[in-house]
């Protein structure tokens, strides 16, 4: 096969800045705002509360039961013909988000339920309530468990936005498509498309290793 150098060259920085405007971004506001329903459809799970415990039972049955792609279109398809009409980036936050918040909420429960027990009861034999307790002594603990599992969540999110390009939202992978469509030369794109993502995932896993080191040397000192 030969390989149109120039070309490879010079769509390296669209699609460069695509994936700083657009991949990137997308993921970092799906992940938090993920992040934020993960934690409350946890702390929903572990609740006594039946009604609270099975609508997040449900939430997230719906979530991993069902493909991105179907929950992408029935946000930005979908919702218009009940009279939603949401544009493309919040449609994409929407839908990311979502599937995130389904995902990283067993993993939150995991967490907080792998934290001991006494540390529960340390935190009320000094005046804390539960709230309390949750925030300064069980999240922080459980926090170092979740970092692995979260991380690889976040990196699969950097890949799956590329299929938010199915609703025309302009990133990475749709400016790969643009410019394949117009020079015909879809491999080379894609190829090069692939190879981007491929860096950005390997700079996430290195600062993922990076902060499992940094938080193992926090646990090791505080034992």
């Amino acid at each position: 096969m030969n390989i149109d150098w120039p070309l490879f060259w010079d769509s390296a920085g669209p699609l460069a800045a695509a994936a700083i405007v657009g991949t990137i971004p997308l993921a970092l506001v799906s992940f938090a705002v993920g992040m934020v329903l993960a934690i409350a459809a946890a702390l929903a799970r572990l609740s006594r509360n039946r009604l609270l415990s099975g609508a997040a039972r449900l939430y997230i049955s719906v979530i991993r039961g069902t493909p991105l792609l179907v929950q992408l279109f029935v946000v930005f398809y979908g919702l218009p013909s009940v009279g939603l009409v949401i544009d493309t980036w919040p449609s994409a936050v929407i839908a990311l988000s979502l599937n995130v918040g389904g995902y990283a909420a067993e993993v939150v429960r995991a967490a907080i339920l792998s934290v001991d027990k006494g540390q529960w009861e340390a935190a009320y034999m000094v005046g804390m309530s539960r709230r309390t307790a949750l925030r300064r002594v069980i999240l922080p603990q459980a926090a170092r468990v979740a970092v692995p599992p979260l991380s690889n969540t976040f990196i699969s999110l950097v890949k799956d936005t590329s299929l938010t390009s199915l609703i025309l939202f302009s990133e990475m992978f749709r400016k790969a498509q643009e410019i394949a469509a117009f020079t015909q030369d879809f491999m080379l794109l894609y190829v090069e498309a692939g190879l981007i993502y491929w860096v950005i995932c390997l700079v996430l896993s290195t600062g993922q290793s990076a902060l499992e080191r940094r938080l193992d040397r926090h646990v090791a000192v505080a034992r």
